[in-house]
C-alpha cells in the first residue's frame, strides 16, 4: 500500500469487524488441527483469526483466500470463535479495494458474469432452462407443489446437467406437480458472498426474493447444498421465509410415501460423500444414507472420514473457482480414501464435490475405475 492513510483505514475496519474474537481464543489449536489444508501444506487459522482482530500486514496474501468454509473449525472450537466470519470479513475488505492475489484472479470474471448473466459459468441467461429440453419440465406457476431449482451448475455444466436431467425423471415418474423458472432464476449468491462480495450477494438475493414471490413460489427443491444453505438459512436476512428442501430429503419422503419403487438391484459397493453445507453446516447425514439402503443389492462401505468429520472436496469459499495445485487438491485424498474401503462408486448430492472429484479422477488417470454419482442418478437407475 503506498497510501499509508488508506492502509489505516482498512486496518481500522478489520479490527471493526473483528471485534473480540481474539479475546475470546485460547489459542489451542484445535481449528489448526482439523483444517483439511493441513493435510496438503501448513495453513494456520489461528493467525487469520489474529489478522481479523489486529489487522494485515499483507493484504495481498493468500492465506485468506484458502478457506474453504467447510464448517470443521468452528464444529471443534470450544470458544465459538466464529473463524469462518473472521475470513469472509478479509474478503470483504480485500474485494473492496480491489486486492486479489493471482490465485484469486478468477473472481474478478465471476463476478461479471453474475451480475451480468446471473451465473459464475460466463454462460447466457437465456439458456439456463436449455437442460430441460424435451423432458416434460413446466414452467413454474403459482399452485404448483414445489419449484425445482436446480442451480447454475446443473443448468449449465455438461456433466452436472445429467443429474438435472434424473431429477426430472424421477419428479415426473412420481407424479410431483413442479417446475422451473429458467432464466428469470439468479444464482444463490452462496459463494460469492463467502468469496468477500457482499454486494453482488444482495443483488442476487433481492432479484431470486423478488422472482419467488412474484410467481407465488412457497417450496423450493434444491440439488445444491450451497442452495439448501443460502435460502435456508441467509435469505432470511431479508425477512423473508421459504420452505426449502433439498433433493436428498425429497428423495427419502417420496420413498417412504410409495411413491418411488426402487426394483432393479445395484450390485455395486458404494460410499457416500458428506458435502460439507449439506452435512456439517445443516445436520444432513441420514436422509441420504436412509435413501441408499433401500437399493436392492447395493452395499454402503463408509470411509473413516465420514457424517461430522467428512472431508472436504475443497469447493466452498468460492474456491471451486479457484485453481489450486495438484498436489494440494482434498479431492484427489478423497478418492484415495474411497479406493482405500473398496468402494466402486463415490456417491455425493452436491455439484461442487463432483465437479472436483470428476476433475481429480481424471486427473490421477482413473477414469475406468471409481464411478462419480449423484444420488439421483444412483435412483434412476433402479427405479
Amino acid at each position: 500500500m503506498e497510501n499509508v492513510a488508506e492502509y489505516r483505514e482498512i486496518i481500522d475496519v478489520i479490527k471493526t469487524n473483528g471485534g473480540d474474537l481474539f479475546k475470546r481464543c485460547f489459542q489451542c489449536g484445535l481449528c489448526d488441527v482439523v483444517c483439511p489444508w493441513n493435510k496438503v501444506r501448513t495453513f494456520s487459522m489461528r493467525k487469520i483469526v489474529r489478522q481479523a482482530t489486529f489487522g494485515m500486514t499483507e493484504i495481498e496474501s493468500e492465506d485468506i483466500w484458502l478457506c474453504t468454509t467447510c464448517g470443521r473449525c468452528p464444529q471443534q472450537c470450544p470458544r465459538d470463535v466464529q473463524q469462518i466470519e473472521s475470513g469472509v470479513a478479509l474478503r470483504r475488505i480485500a474485494t473492496e479495494y480491489g486486492i486479489f492475489p493471482p490465485t484469486a484472479q478468477p473472481i474478478r470474471t465471476v463476478r461479471g458474469s453474475l451480475v451480468g448473466e446471473g451465473n459464475p459459468l460466463s454462460e447466457e441467461r437465456k439458456d439456463r432452462a436449455n437442460w430441460a429440453e424435451g423432458l416434460s419440465v413446466k414452467t413454474f406457476t403459482e399452485g404448483m407443489d414445489l419449484l425445482y431449482f436446480p442451480g447454475c451448475y446443473l443448468c449449465y455444466d455438461p456433466r452436472l446437467k445429467k443429474v438435472a436431467t434424473a431429477t426430472a425423471h424421477i419428479l415426473n415418474q412420481a407424479g410431483v406437480d413442479f417446475g422451473i423458472l429458467g432464466e428469470k432464476e439468479n444464482c444463490c449468491g452462496e459463494s460469492i458472498r463467502k468469496a468477500g462480495d457482499e454486494e453482488v450477494f444482495k443483488r442476487l438475493a433481492k432479484e431470486n426474493i423478488k422472482t419467488f414471490i412474484d410467481n407465488g413460489v412457497k417450496k423450493i427443491l434444491v440439488s445444491s447444498p450451497h442452495c439448501y444453505h443460502t435460502f435456508k438459512n441467509e435469505y432470511p436476512e431479508f425477512m423473508v421465509a421459504f420452505e426449502v428442501v433439498h433433493i436428498s430429503q425429497y428423495l427419502f419422503e417420496l420413498i417412504d410415501e410409495g411413491r418411488i419403487e426402487l426394483t432393479k438391484e445395484y450390485r455395486k459397493n458404494v460410499t457416500y460423500h458428506d458435502p460439507c453445507y449439506l452435512g456439517r453446516h445443516n445436520g444432513i447425514y441420514d436422509e441420504p444414507r436412509e435413501v441408499l439402503k433401500k437399493i436392492p443389492g447395493l452395499d454402503i462401505i463408509e470411509m473413516p472420514e465420514s457424517r461430522e468429520d467428512s472431508l472436504c472436496c475443497g469447493g466452498g469459499g468460492g474456491r471451486i473457482w479457484m485453481e489450486t495445485p495438484k498436489a494440494e487438491r482434498f479431492s484427489d485424498l478423497r478418492l484415495e480414501q474411497a479406493k482405500e474401503v473398496e468402494a466402486e462408486v463415490l456417491v455425493t448430492s452436491c455439484p461442487y464435490c463432483i465437479t472436483n472429484f470428476e476433475e481429480s479422477r481424471l486427473a490421477l488417470e482413473d477414469e475406468k475405475g471409481l464411478e462419480i454419482k449423484d444420488i439421483t442418478e444412483i435412483i434412476q437407475e433402479s427405479m
